[in-house]
């Protein structure tokens, strides 16, 4: 097959949705497929060989001002090349623009709009770039938040559009009304454009599909997968101190800060003896301050030197990194689409403790990985981390179970495997949009 899969990108961060795209569109070009890895906003940044191509629509800058100025609608093309280089982006990438979703409502209803909105320039540019190449069997779009393309797409290229759902309600709870209401709305209107949805796990399927109005009908499940290369099960670097992990965004609602309370108060009983404390992840710079609090309570508690925050980790660091560890738990406290993170980490053969919702109780019973605790609930989660640490032999084998697990059940070829097959059946069922057929006589 011939793929358009376009990603979004998200500046200096690592994306779950960005390297499950990068890993996807790999895959698949391994399996004897053609993709074109398109990224959106910003060029995309993986810890694996990032297979997107260079040119990037929608630049960050160009959507940006042509949100806030008419003179950027109305520019000349030739003249946004000055900042749709990827020099241009990647310098703005780290600038103070803010990225919350509270600032972004009109730009987020602007954007879903499409060729009606304020970005309707990005949206030809994109479709007029689109005619020039060989015609694809399928175009995939990274969420429901770029929905506003589908129909142009459709109608440029007469081919099916799919797209992923990957963590949507998130951003749109966090925006301000009435632009919250408006977006999905939005959303909500334009689904008929959308050949096939696919989620990524079978909780968001039955989440996402409520809260935006898609009919089962119209989603297929394809489970997050990973790229295994490297990771071993049997290369863990244990020591005597026991290791409690965390790897994901250092940000509120990953909730380290609930983590760091149940390990103080652990300690404090004396349930837990000889540990620390081990932290990586993007920490974006409003969320500093966050962090800054919780090390504050560390050291007021006398644990300072157990703490530990080791940045943004490349993939070889992330990898030393698991295999350091006893336990992994992220404890959100919001029911999570994906949870790529228990993936890396049993896939290194690491025990995991996480809340009784969103896709982890799915990911735990198909491999048998960790343990689930109630939400929010300080004492299950010391619980679930001590069943562990007084029993290593146990959590040996929940971590051994977890690597199978994820080999079986969540490795990037299923992902690529299953993707390909629901895009295959797209392009075979696809009905032209009734004004391209008309206009093909």
């Amino acid at each position: 097959m011939n793929i358009v899969s376009i990603t979004a990108g998200a500046a200096s961060m690592y994306c779950g949705s960005c390297l499950r795209d990068n890993a996807l569109a790999t895959e698949l070009i391994a399996q004897g497929h053609r993709v074109t890895l398109v990224p959106i906003y910003t060029p995309t940044l993986t810890d694996e060989t990032n297979v997107s191509q260079e040119k990037v629509f929608f630049g960050g800058i160009s959507v940006y001002l042509q949100q806030h100025s008419k003179l950027f609608r109305m520019m000349p093309r030739f003249l946004d090349r000055l900042w749709d280089s990827n020099f241009a982006l990647k310098l703005a990438a780290k600038s103070s623009i803010p990225t919350n979703p509270g600032f972004l409502g009109a730009l987020t209803v602007s954007t879903l709009k499409g060729e009606a909105g304020f970005q309707r320039k990005e949206v030809r540019k994109l479709t007029d770039w689109l005619r020039t190449e060989p015609p694809p069997d399928v175009v995939s779009l990274p969420h429901a938040l770029l929905i506003g393309l589908a129909d142009p797409i459709r109608r440029a290229l007469n081919r099916p559009v799919c797209c992923t759902l990957q963590g949507e309600d998130l951003f749109l709870e966090g925006l301000l009304d009435p632009w919250r209401a408006q977006s999905i709305e939005l959303i909500r209107s334009q689904v008929e454009h959308v050949d096939t949805f696919i989620a990524v796990s079978d909780y968001y399927a039955g989440r996402i599909g409520r809260y935006l109005s898609i009919p089962d009908s119209k989603i297929r499940v394809v489970p997050i997968g990973v790229n295994l290369n490297g990771y071993e099960a049997g290369k863990r670097t244990l020591g005597k101190t026991f290791t409690v992990g965390y790897f994901a965004r250092v940000a509120p609602e990953k909730s380290l800060h609930v983590l760091a309370e149940a390990y103080r108060r652990m300690r404090a009983s004396g349930a837990l003896e000889n540990a620390r404390l081990e932290v990586a992840g993007y920490l974006a710079p409003e969320h500093q301050a966050y962090l800054e609090e919780i090390e504050a309570q560390m050291n007021e508690a006398g644990l300072g030197s157990e703490f530990h925050y080791r940045g943004i980790l490349s993939r070889d660091e992330k990898i030393a990194f698991l295999r350091t560890l006893d336990v992994l738990s992220v404890p959100s406290t919001y029911a999570e689409p994906k949870g790529i993170y228990l993936l890396e980490a049993m896939a290194n053969g690491v025990p995991v403790v996480q809340p009784r919702h969103g896709a982890f109780p799915e990911l735990l019973s198909r491999t048998g990985g960790g343990i689930l605790v109630e939400p929010g609930n300080l004492e299950d989660l010391a619980a679930g981390i001590l069943a562990i640490y007084r029993d290593r032999s146990y959590g040996e084998d929940l971590g051994q179970s977890g690597a199978r697990g994820v080999r079986e059940h969540y490795g990037a070829a299923q992902m690529a495997r299953r993707t390909a097959d629901i895009f295959a059946e797209a392009a075979s069922g696809f009905r032209a949009p009734r004004a391209v057929r008309a206009n093909s006589r």
